[in-house]
């Protein structure tokens, strides 16, 4: 468990991150690690200053606004987790990479592909400094395959478009896992374009 690491978790909504890093936290607690565990304030899923996996194991966090604010927290840590790192502003690769240099072992989970299936933040340049990469697989809950690896947005039961808002928090109300071929995008501004131009030639 030698520090100069970073382990990332990713993989769409509902395929188990927070478990699988809850899972880690636990076993550097076991090993008598200084762990710390760092999570950001948007995400308000939780009620209070923790973080919880949907199979409802949970464990205390640091809530924080800026990616700088962790390097003030985790001082005396050999071990930092950071949940949701998609949702953290681009100083977060730097920040990590400095938690690295100064021999802390950093484990982080993120989404990969926001809901439109574009990588989501920093997660690219994240993913290219990691130093393990684990890619977690759902279930899709449209076909039941196990290969689900979109996180397909739903207002009111019913895929959302592709203009709306980027970050949008919510549980299983408002996300779900899908595989590639049941993902749904809809985007009718495109719709709307189209048919306007085809009722522009009819009229000619």
């Amino acid at each position: 468990m030698s520090g100069y690491s970073f382990e990332i978790i990713t993989g769409p909504m509902s395929c188990g991150k927070t478990e699988e890093l809850l899972r880690r936290i636990r076993r550097c607690i076991i090993a008598k690690k200084k762990v710390k565990v760092i999570s950001p304030d948007v995400d308000t899923r939780a009620k209070g200053d923790y973080i919880e996996s949907r199979n409802g194991l949970w464990l205390d966090a640091i809530k924080v606004k800026h990616s700088v604010q962790i390097l003030s927290c985790v001082k005396d840590a050999e071990v930092v987790a950071i949940d949701e790192l998609q949702f953290f502003d681009s100083n977060i690769t730097k920040v990590i990479t400095q938690l690295m240099n100064d021999g802390k072992k950093v484990i982080g989970t993120g989404l990969e592909l926001d809901f439109k299936a574009d990588p989501f933040g920093s997660m690219p340049e994240l993913m290219c400094i990691a130093t393990k990469i684990d890619k977690l697989h759902a279930v899709c809950m449209k076909c039941g395959c196990e290969n689900a690896t979109r996180t397909q947005r739903l207002i009111d039961g019913k895929p959302a478009d592709k203009s709306s808002p980027l970050i949008m928090i919510g549980g299983d109300e408002t996300y779900e896992a899908r595989c590639i071929k049941c993902y749904e995008l809809p985007d009718i501004k495109a719709k709307q374009r189209t048919l306007g131009l085809k009722l522009l030639q009819f009229n000619k």
